[in-house]
């Protein structure tokens, strides 16, 4: 039998995962969740700087990295320098600090650019989402497992659910680019 649940939660996932790349973008403020998406190569593996070290910030405009094992500092500030946030790490012994500077003009145009491009990607994922939900219900109807009725109506409710989701996304990318635009 057809599940919307199962569709409807895939969705709510894809939703949390944008969710998360978008708090890892660089807004005018420091935020310990920017460094989310960095990867440092350490223990012949990439992980995530939170588990090489302790983040926080202190004030506004900087993030302290403390790094619990001196020899992955260069490793750190090299996966930071790699990294698109365009932050510029000063080290001072097993500490990291990164001064967060005020966005430029330009610079929040290209996030902005970045936030419509990271809503597109979810958009294109919610609708494979749909469209996966739809094939399974052309073949239950195939396989005379449902009526013709129960298609349309399992149809428009995942319709339903698409658009839903969707709105959310452009509520999420709106809100974040005003945030942005906040000087």
């Amino acid at each position: 039998m057809f599940n919307e649940k199962t569709y409807s939660q895939k969705m709510d996932k894809t939703i949390e995962v944008f969710t998360k790349e978008l708090s890892s973008l660089r807004t005018g403020r420091a935020n310990a969740s920017m460094l989310d998406l960095v990867k440092v190569d350490v223990y012949g593996q990439l992980m995530p700087i939170n588990q090489v070290a302790s983040i926080t910030t202190p004030e506004a405009r900087m993030i302290n990295i403390q790094v619990w094992d001196l020899n992955n500092v260069e490793l750190v500030d090299s996966a930071i320098k790699k990294s698109e946030l365009g932050l510029n790490p000063q080290i001072d012994g097993q500490l990291i600090r990164l001064p967060v500077p005020d966005l430029s003009e330009e610079r929040r145009s290209e996030i902005k650019k970045v936030i419509k491009s990271m809503g597109e990607k979810c958009k294109i994922s919610i609708r494979n989402i749909r469209r996966e939900a739809n094939d399974e219900l052309k073949n239950l109807l195939k396989k005379k497992d449902i009526g013709e009725d129960e298609e349309k109506k399992f149809e428009k409710n995942i319709q339903n659910l698409t658009d839903d989701h969707i709105k959310k996304i452009d509520e999420k990318v709106d809100s974040k680019e005003k945030e942005i635009m906040t000087i």
